[in-house]
């Protein structure tokens, strides 16, 4: 984590983001339990987004932790402060 200053979120962004999944993700549960197909099908579909979920989710994380580590600069133990 970062501890750069001036780089968080506000509550309102936050909370945004937070009820758009919720929402993103009650409408995907509604949408396959509403699916006129075999209960397999609709299984594997609900397996199928929560993978896609978690590799997000992870994708997400390395790209931020790229970034913070490319902003940061390299420790050297004998530079002089």
């Amino acid at each position: 984590m970062s501890d750069t200053p001036g780089k968080q979120n506000t509550a309102a962004f936050y909370g945004q983001a937070v009820a758009s999944f919720a929402v993103a993700m009650a409408a995907t549960a509604i949408g396959i339990y509403q699916l006129s197909a075999d209960a397999w099908v609709r299984g594997f579909l609900a397996i199928a987004v929560l993978y896609l979920v978690t590799s997000s989710f992870t994708l997400a994380k390395v790209i931020r932790d790229r970034q913070e580590g490319a902003a940061a600069p390299a420790y050297t133990p004998f530079e002089k402060h």
